[in-house]
């Protein structure tokens, strides 16, 4: 009984009107106010910060603030993969025939995930990263590896929870929340990177739109409150360190694993 209450109290509050109500808040100047209570109440660490809270003039510039340089060293070396986030490992491992298997209890189609592109076919039996966000972390997203973009899709959908309760109890919530998907040719292959929104996420965006290229760990986007990333390699050209397993707490900058060497796919350019 609980669990059904909780599922439709959830249902009604992911509707998009809530999180932009929720956004505009956020952005108002009176939103400063309530900084200091934020952060304590989440541990931010706020030495890491780029500015002293007092300058920030909302909460979501706050919340979408830059580090100090230094806070977030890249592991460089040759054909690595890096975390592209500060996040927790929820799911990972090799994509089945197309299907990425048990996330939080549940199955999740690559065909469904990418919004039924065609470029779904080169992942199939590839490597998957569930990266979820809280609000403690750090929610600026970062370019895994060096490369060129090759396409990018923002797919409108819901604003589901992607907390534990809603990932475990909600239907599909990868796959049916509003997605910013970008795909990324290097020189081992191309990765998806799938930006997932949550609820009270009222935007997800580019650091700067005009950007069809990245160094590794340039800043790429970010998220307005909590979400996940989903982060996919093409099929069999991916290695994983040994030591990852899924509740490992993981920084931007810190390697993932290293790439095989695979030929990129070749994709006309689309925005």
């Amino acid at each position: 009984m609980t669990a059904n209450w909780m599922k439709w109290m959830t249902e009604l509050s992911s509707r998009k009107w809530i999180s932009q109500l929720t956004g505009a808040f956020s952005h108002s100047k009176v939103s400063r106010l309530i900084i200091p209570v934020f952060a304590k109440s989440y541990g931010i660490p706020l030495h890491e910060a780029e500015k002293e809270i007092g300058e920030y003039r909302t909460l979501n510039e706050f919340f979408t603030r830059r580090l100090k340089p230094g806070m977030r060293p890249v592991f460089s070396e040759e054909a690595s993969l890096v975390s592209p986030v500060d996040a927790l490992i929820t799911a990972m491992g090799e994509i089945k025939s197309g299907t990425i298997l048990n996330v939080k209890g549940q199955d999740y189609s690559i065909d469904e995930l990418l919004n039924h592109s065609p470029r779904a076919e080169i992942y199939k039996h590839g490597f998957v990263f569930v990266l979820y966000l809280s609000p403690t972390d750090y929610h600026r997203i970062h370019a895994p590896v060096s490369g060129v973009k090759s396409e990018s899709e923002h797919i409108k959908g819901k604003v589901y929870p992607v907390n534990d309760f809603g990932m475990r109890n909600m239907r599909s919530v990868l796959s049916r929340n509003e997605r910013l998907i970008t795909y990324i040719s290097h020189e081992n292959g191309e990765i998806a990177l799938v930006k997932v929104g949550a609820m009270n996420v009222s935007s997800i965006k580019y650091t700067d739109k005009q950007s069809a290229q990245w160094n590794q760990g340039d800043d790429l986007a970010y998220f307005e409150f909590g979400s996940t990333v989903v982060l996919l390699t093409n099929s069999n050209s991916f290695q994983p360190l040994p030591n990852l397993e899924v509740g490992h707490k993981i920084k931007m900058g810190e390697q993932l694993g290293s790439f095989h060497s695979v030929p990129a796919p070749t994709r006309n350019h689309k925005e």
